[in-house]
């Protein structure tokens, strides 16, 4: 088909080739999906796939076409079709919307107050479809990343701070967090190992969790978590002086195979007891493991069962994730030079979200997004649920306006 150039195909969003970088170039032209729609180069690469659909189809409908030719057309057309069917539907919506807009201004103009209302209500309910379906068409456009649908390994580690624990005391409460979210999710939540505080705080924990979909919701929560609080205890607490402290999050991706070659002779192994989550020793022998891996310094524990044997054996499998995703980094950053954000890697360096419980405000500031209620966003729920997906769209939109930057410099010349 190339060679008599009847057909050349278009190319889908490759998010291989771009960074997640949350600009703010993005942040103060595209707040959300219905923005983004409405760009002149979205709309011409929408255009233009649209077109590039109907002339599969309608080549696939040829006899002259062989074997090869045929399975070629069919994954493309297949690639292509709900896109072509959501920009269709999107278009159907947005003609609906112009049209209950003029409405909406002839009601104005001859005072018709209740009909006015209705109207408005309903140009509401159609700007929410709307949006709704832009996201839509943007997930189709923006490729799922591999690891998106696999299992996770999150780890917390308390940060350090002068004048109290709060470090502690938020690493707990964010642990708890993301133990909520994942019975929210009715996702499977096993712990690994919890190393609590002597005061009740938290100093590291770990956590599998398995599910539908667990990595690709809780991937840009990895990095560095900071709190704004007033102790409630010691002489900060009387004298209501607030303490920055922070936390640090890691998500570890868990494929189903992950073929890491660990030499024994590698490793060190040591046992001990296993602690609970109030400190108390929960049971008498030394059935806890940590292991190191000397080449890398590397070190995993794993108190999860009373079996010594299986939690070597869960250990084993978390230390070979961490080296496997020392690999995935790697190449990620043989592949791109510059990657700022926690986004998509598992730098810690970069403050990614601060709480600030005096002003009752979560912050997060890779897309400057605000949300109240501290206390809704910890317990695990629909606000943090709601913040979540706020950063998946975000990534999304980032994702196809670097895509149509980069198409727009290619054509140009530039």
């Amino acid at each position: 088909l190339h060679n008599h150039g009847s057909w050349r195909p278009k190319p889908l969003l490759d998010t291989a080739r771009f960074t997640l970088s949350f600009n703010s170039w993005h942040r103060k032209n595209h707040q959300d999906s219905q923005a983004l729609w409405k760009h002149e180069a979205v709309q011409k690469y929408l255009e233009t796939l649209s077109k590039e659909y109907q002339q599969v189809s309608h080549l696939l409908s040829a006899d002259s076409l062989n074997d090869f030719e045929q399975r070629t057309l069919r994954r493309r057309c297949a690639d292509l079709s709900p896109i072509a069917a959501a920009f269709q539907e999107i278009k159907e919506a947005e003609r609906e919307v112009q049209e209950l807009e003029a409405m909406c201004t002839e009601l104005d103009s001859r005072d018709e107050k209740q009909l006015l209302e209705l109207a408005l209500e309903e140009k509401e309910s159609l700007d929410e479809k709307m949006n709704m379906l832009c996201r839509k068409l943007f997930q189709l456009l923006v490729p799922k990343e591999k690891y998106d649908r696999s299992p996770v390994i999150v780890e917390v580690t308390a940060g350090r701070t002068t004048g109290g624990d709060i470090c502690q005391q938020f690493t707990k409460e964010m642990f708890e967090m993301y133990q909520n979210y994942a019975d929210y999710k009715r996702w499977t939540f096993d712990i690994v190992n919890y190393t609590p505080a002597e005061i009740g705080g938290l100093h590291h924990a770990a956590a599998h969790i398995s599910g539908e979909n667990v990595y690709r919701h809780l991937k840009y929560e990895a990095g560095t978590h900071r709190v704004q609080r007033i102790p409630e205890t010691g002489m900060s607490s009387r004298m209501q002086r607030i303490h920055t402290g922070t936390m640090s999050v890691i998500v570890l991706p868990q494929p189903e195979e992950v073929d890491v070659k660990v030499d024994p002779k590698d490793l060190r192994i040591d046992t001990f007891r296993a602690r609970g989550a109030g400190g108390q020793h929960v049971n008498t022998t030394d059935s806890a493991v940590r292991i190191v891996h000397l080449p890398t310094g590397l070190a995993v524990e794993c108190q999860q069962e009373r079996s010594q044997q299986m939690n070597k054996q869960i250990a084993l499998q978390t230390l070979r994730a961490k080296l496997y995703q020392q690999i995935i980094d790697k190449q990620l950053s043989q592949e791109q030079s510059t990657r700022k954000l926690q986004l998509g890697t598992r730098a810690q360096s970069e403050r990614i979200r601060t709480y600030n419980f005096t002003q009752d405000r979560v912050t997060d500031h890779r897309i400057s997004y605000d949300a109240r209620n501290i206390k809704e966003i910890l317990s695990g729920k629909e606000a943090l649920d709601k913040l979540i997906n706020r950063l998946l769209e975000f990534a999304e939109i980032e994702a196809v306006t670097q895509y149509l930057e980069n198409l727009q410099a290619l054509e140009g010349g530039g």
